[in-house]
């Protein structure tokens, strides 16, 4: 079942604060090729973080497949002037140089944090892969990680079991994983996510994985009869990975558990802590909440 709230409680989800702008934490979203409607969520997301009243939030829009070199050179996003980096891209590989910024940005601590098919990019770029730990990748590209019932990691080496995939979408629940992380803690063991993309089978070298949240690939969707992982996060040098792979499209982010997980999430990759609280409406066990 689902929920909708009304505009009016805007506030409960995104935690209205009294921060003026040079106290806010400067963001970056990154979009502009996605094999997903980037136009119709990167909104969401701006608009989401802005309303919590605790970042100031910047696009840099890419250009599009195909464009000329000169379009190219002239995309420059300057990282270090962000305490945090949100990828909302899946596209042609970035120039070297930007590439290059990136590992240097969240080597020397800065946040990263990556959403749905933003980890299906750039396969052949190697420290991004690293960054990340797992993604939309064949089987024959790294391992698969997945959880076990007792919440033990469990590998599955490359070449065994399903390549990245995800069944029908549905609504499905979330299970909390590690309820002593800043971003976790306070959120329900279990809750009802809004219909999306259950991804399953990423791959990758998932190395110094911290999995925050799994979900059960229900076999009657499509699914593998695993609890794969949502929420995860990885360091790299003095910076922070975050991933959630919820938020295939604008009814999927309008999820209030997935907003939750995002703006703690963002909040804690840039800053190292989780200022902003779980909302009274979270969704239940039983019962998905959105926003209209």
């Amino acid at each position: 079942m689902k929920t909708l709230i009304a505009a009016a409680f805007v506030a409960l989800i995104c935690f209205v604060s009294p921060l003026t702008a040079a106290d806010r934490v400067p963001i970056l979203i990154i979009d502009g090729q996605n094999n997903h409607d980037w136009k119709a969520t990167s909104p969401i997301l701006q608009k989401c973080l802005e309303a919590s009243g605790r970042f100031e939030v910047t696009v840099a829009t890419a250009p599009p497949r195909g464009a000329a070199a000169d379009a190219w050179e002239a995309f420059q996003p300057d990282f270090k002037a962000y305490k945090a980096v949100i990828s909302n891209y899946n596209g042609e590989l970035w120039p070297e140089r930007v590439r290059k910024d990136l590992e240097t940005y969240v080597e020397h601590g800065g946040g990263m944090v990556i959403v749905h098919a933003a980890n299906n990019a750039f396969p052949e770029w190697e420290e991004f892969n690293k960054m990340i730990g797992l993604g939309w990748r064949g089987n024959t590209f790294g391992d698969r990680v997945i959880v076990g019932e007792d919440g033990r990691q469990i590998r599955v080496p490359k070449g065994e079991g399903p390549g990245a995939g995800h069944g029908q979408q549905h609504e499905f629940a979330v299970r909390t994983r590690d309820t002593e992380h800043p971003v976790m803690k306070g959120i329900p063991a279990e809750w009802m996510h809004a219909k999306d993309e259950l991804y399953h089978g990423q791959r990758g070298p998932g190395q110094s994985m911290h999995i925050l949240a799994t979900a059960w690939s229900e076999e009657s969707t499509g699914g593998t009869r695993e609890h794969e992982p949502m929420v995860w996060w990885i360091p790299y040098g003095k910076g922070k990975v975050f991933t959630t792979l919820m938020g295939h499209g604008d009814y999927s982010m309008k999820c209030i558990g997935f907003q939750t997980i995002l703006l703690r999430g963002t909040e804690w990759a840039a800053t190292g802590e989780v200022t902003l609280p779980v909302p009274r409406n979270f969704p239940t066990p039983d019962e998905s909440k959105s926003v209209e």
